[in-house]
């Protein structure tokens, strides 16, 4: 199969692309949910791993997005992203495998230094993909259907990370519970088995259609500067880095928060995750909607205050014994964060497209990502090095704010709060005011309740 670009893709092409697109969002999704997240965490925390360690883990995928004015040095050479993002996902895939199979090539199995090291290479080359994955993209779907087929893609990726996530946080438990020598060796075999869902992604990625690029002929040092100077973007650069630093300070240490302080079990703490995705699976088809009818800029300011009630509510998780009580908050505080994040982040992302022109959308783009990993990835070093110094000195800790983890929860909500101020200063064509928007929202979920007894009527008719 001959991978070079298409001067120009029919309709049937884009929609042949937009299909592949979604299925290959699943396969790596599959990939994610078994390589990350609860079980990565737990897998870290059986090797002994320190906070910052922690903190390290969660800033390496977007720390190393600062190597991607590499991958737009390879794009300008070659005009050729479907080969660059195809052979970068290739090399990614091949740490997870290493790790996958040290447990049964290696007496000794993995330790969370070799963990670590690897888990860079994969990251690397994933963030080397990513940088000229979101050019194709912003050249092959279409600009009108970019939120509601962002929303679908998610929704359909996040109902598959429920399902999966569920089915695997118990028999990791049934390990745990019945063969506990094991449970290091389920944790590292499932990486195996996310190695052969991302390398599926790759036969995805391979039949996917790219439309040609415009390359624009310019000293690449003088290219990256043009979202500097483009003074609506980097007004977005900067709410969006001092949002990110303000969610990945407390959020990479939820889950040992939950593991360790309070005690929850792997299946417990899926099961609070899984409350959180299902809210944004109901939620993320209406943000879409709304970011195409209105602006991405306005369900950013609905949801941010959602997201800063949630990240305080986590500061009185531990004020009563009744398990009744903590498990109620634990559920409100997921719902109110699934159904933030899901707009928040489908339109952080459907806004970075949008303000990017096409003529130059990899390097601003890639401008955007480097923002985003300098940040992210400073938040939750930062948070694992006080972490593990506080630790060390409990008694001033205690003193001032109960719990260890309590400053981490109320810092993230405050710099979150204070980072929305920078939002309203984007320029974004058909933005609308907030209360414009939350008073349809109203009226459509009033109407909807409405039609609910006249529809149940007909059917009893029936």
């Amino acid at each position: 199969m001959k991978l070079t670009p298409a001067t120009q893709l029919t309709e049937e092409q884009v929609n042949t692309g937009m299909d592949l697109v979604t299925k290959d969002g699943l396969a790596v999704e599959t990939m994610v949910v078994l390589t990350g997240g609860t079980f990565l965490t737990a897998l870290a925390l059986k090797l002994g791993a320190s906070n910052f360690q922690i903190g390290l883990l969660a800033a390496l995928p977007t720390l190393t997005n600062i190597f991607q004015l590499f991958a737009i040095w390879l794009a300008q050479r070659y005009n050729n992203r479907r080969v660059i993002t195809v052979t970068c996902t290739a090399f990614a895939r091949i740490p997870l495998i290493v790790i996958g199979l040290m447990p049964f090539v290696f007496s000794a199995g993995t330790t969370i230094h070799t963990l670590i090291s690897l888990l860079f290479f994969h990251y690397l080359f994933g963030s080397l993909a990513g940088a000229t994955w979101n050019s194709w993209m912003k050249d092959l779907l279409p600009g009108e259907k970019l939120g509601s087929f962002y929303a679908q893609r998610t929704r359909l990726t996040q109902i598959l990370n429920v399902t999966l996530s569920l089915t695997v946080s118990l028999l990791i438990d049934f390990v745990k519970t019945r063969f506990p020598e094991y449970e290091t060796v389920a944790l590292t075999a499932l990486f195996l088995a996310g190695s052969v869902a991302g390398l599926s992604s790759l036969w995805l990625l391979i039949r996917t259609p790219e439309p040609l690029a415009t390359v624009q002929p310019n000293n690449l040092i003088r290219q990256y500067t043009l979202p500097l100077k483009d003074t609506n973007f980097k007004r977005l650069l900067f709410f969006n880095g001092s949002w990110i630093f303000a969610v990945n300070l407390a959020t990479p240490f939820l889950t040992v928060y939950m593991l360790k302080t309070m005690g929850l079990s792997v299946f417990m703490v899926t099961v609070m995750a899984i409350v959180g995705q299902l809210s944004g699976i109901l939620f993320v088809r209406i943000w879409g909607r709304y970011s195409d009818k209105y602006s991405n800029k306005t369900v950013i300011l609905i949801c941010a205050p959602l997201y800063v009630a949630a990240m305080l509510a986590w500061a009185f998780t531990a004020v009563s014994a009744s398990v009744h009580f903590t498990v109620a908050l634990l559920t409100l505080i997921n719902i109110l964060t699934g159904i933030a994040n899901s707009g928040i982040n489908l339109s952080l992302n459907n806004l970075g497209i949008k303000l990017a022109p096409s003529g130059h959308a990899m390097v601003y783009l890639s401008a955007k990502n480097m923002v985003i990993a300098l940040c992210s990835a400073a938040a939750p070093l930062l948070g694992g090095i006080l972490a593990d110094f506080f630790a060390h000195h409990q008694q001033i800790w205690m003193m001032v704010w109960k719990s260890q983890w309590n400053f981490f929860f109320v810092m993230s909500a405050i710099l979150a709060m204070l980072s929305t101020r920078l939002l309203k200063k984007v320029a974004e064509s058909g933005e609308e005011r907030k209360g414009i928007v939350l008073e349809e929202m109203l009226l459509s979920f009033k109407a909807r309740l409405v039609s609910v007894p006249a529809v149940l009527s007909r059917r009893n008719k029936k």
